[in-house]
């Protein structure tokens, strides 16, 4: 039965076969694919910010695996977006392998803290616009515009709950480590 819950899954399980294809475009296309990637990473952060909300709505409320995990579908499409920049060369493959690594070490060190999981993926989306912007200017506009979209319709929810709740979680999880 189609409800609200499994198109709210639906759409999660979507973006991250998009970013399964992206590290596929890196591959096959490389740098002629920054358009459709830039495409490709709006489909996935509006699908990602409507997702939740339409979950709410289910007339059979529910927990799902892939509801439960979506941050870990966040995860999966930055590291793809990361790797797509890898092969198509627009991260040095040093610095993309000590930025991985880095973070592995980091994760295997303090855990998949939610945070810390956050805190990996905004690089690799700064470095998309920033390529997206230097590149395909009107594309990289597009990125930006975005994101200021976005923070201003979501800007009482990210400025009173997800700003300090990430910087609360990072600041206990250091202080749990070095205790």
């Amino acid at each position: 039965m189609f409800d609200a819950k499994f198109v709210a899954d639906l759409i999660t399980a979507v973006r991250g076969l998009l970013g399964v294809m992206m590290v596929w475009l890196g591959f096959t296309q490389g740098r002629e694919a920054l358009p459709l990637v830039v495409i490709l990473m709006l489909l996935d952060w509006t699908g990602d910010f409507v997702d939740g909300g339409i979950a709410k709505r289910s007339r059979n409320p529910r927990r799902t695996w892939i509801g439960d995990n979506d941050l870990y579908v966040d995860l999966l499409v930055s590291i793809c977006l990361g790797i797509y920049l890898l092969t198509a060369g627009f991260v040095g493959l040093t610095a993309g392998l000590i930025y991985f690594l880095g973070w592995m070490l980091a994760l295997w060190r303090f855990g998949l803290d939610r945070n810390l999981l956050m805190l990996v993926q905004a690089p690799i989306y700064l470095w998309l616009i920033l390529t997206a912007l230097r590149l395909i200017p009107e594309m990289g506009n597009w990125l930006v515009l975005w994101v200021l979209i976005a923070t201003a319709i979501n800007w009482r929810r990210f400025s009173k709950e997800i700003v300090p709740n990430f910087i609360n979680g990072v600041i206990s999880l250091w202080r749990q480590r070095h205790s």
